[in-house]
């Protein structure tokens, strides 16, 4: 019977991989830690054949979604959890968030994330997150503590809720999203659960121009899908409501960068929504967007950016 399994999807990660791998070491549980290599180019399937203890994979480069599916499919662990390879977890984590599982019979159970410089070998402190009483509405919002890497998953939730490729560049968002509609039970372990290392080569920072739009629509059809459901099954409430307009108002900003009309579109969304929904920006731009509307504000501030930077 295996206790935890621990799924690593990775791509041209052998600089970081070993180190991942090594954080799910000495555990008193039974862990499994599977590692699917998507097409890597960097020899790193053939640094995996050397490897103990390891259960490996090895797909055409798909991305990071199949990974974890491929991963899934095998999988025998009463509880999952998900480490991309770049990052790694706090040495005692794995079994001090099972013997919590298990005590409280949670279904899901989290702890704070820091962050690690990769450049600096520096680590920040994130703030602990305590006890959420609404997992979904703290996945709704830009609250800090949404990070899957602090998050221990019983395998049921994992097996009703599979990775979307349909929402690639936004589907860990998707996939929180998505369990928290089930409402699982969840428990809370303090302390730090593992590092989100910061680097140059970080796929988030390489989402520019039609990537970037892509992710943008991405992230609002989840907001979308997500809203709706609740809506029809009568669970979206106030609180659900203001904690997703927070990141709605946000996202608008980004998509008015380029599609300023479906960007109000969203703009007037977050006031159906919450029409008390107070403009966060303060100043000469609080002021803007109150008085002359979110359309005309959006306009000046291209302007403002052609004066500044061109077109491009």
């Amino acid at each position: 019977m295996i206790d935890v399994s621990v799924i690593i999807p990775t791509y041209n990660r052998l600089w970081s991989l070993p180190r991942a791998i090594e954080s799910c070491r000495k555990n008193s549980c039974s862990i499994e830690i599977i590692v699917v290599d998507d097409g890597s180019t960097d020899e790193t399937w053939q640094w995996l054949q050397t490897q103990e203890n390891l259960i490996s994979l090895r797909q055409d480069n798909q991305g990071q979604t199949y990974a974890i599916n491929a991963a899934t499919a095998i999988a025998k662990g009463e509880y999952i959890r998900f480490l991309d390879s770049d990052d790694f977890l706090e040495s005692g984590i794995i079994d001090r968030q099972f013997l919590k599982a298990k005590e409280n019979g949670a279904q899901l159970i989290y702890s704070r994330v820091d962050n690690y410089s990769e450049s600096t070998k520096t680590i920040e402190k994130c703030p602990d997150t305590g006890f959420w009483d609404d997992f979904l509405e703290v996945q709704l919002s830009n609250r800090y503590g949404s990070h899957f890497l602090g998050m221990l998953f019983h395998r049921d939730l994992v097996t009703k809720v599979p990775r979307r490729p349909d929402f690639a560049y936004r589907e860990d968002r998707m996939f929180l999203l998505e369990v928290g509609l089930l409402e699982p039970k969840t428990a809370y372990v303090e302390g730090c659960a593992g590092y989100w290392v910061q680097h140059h080569d970080q796929m988030q920072r390489n989402y520019q121009g039609l990537k970037s739009q892509v992710t943008n629509w991405q992230h609002l059809n989840i907001f979308k899908k997500i809203l709706s459901n609740l809506e029809l099954t009568g669970r979206l409430n106030e609180s659900r409501k203001n904690a997703a307009c927070t990141v709605l108002w946000m996202l608008a900003h980004w998509i008015a960068k380029d599609h300023i009309k479906e960007a109000t579109e969203v703009a007037n969304w977050i006031f159906k929504l919450n029409p008390t929904f107070r403009i966060p920006e303060q100043g000469l731009l609080g002021f803007l967007y109150k008085t002359l509307g979110f359309n005309t504000t959006e306009l000046i501030l291209r302007v403002r950016r052609f004066l500044k930077y061109g077109w491009n």
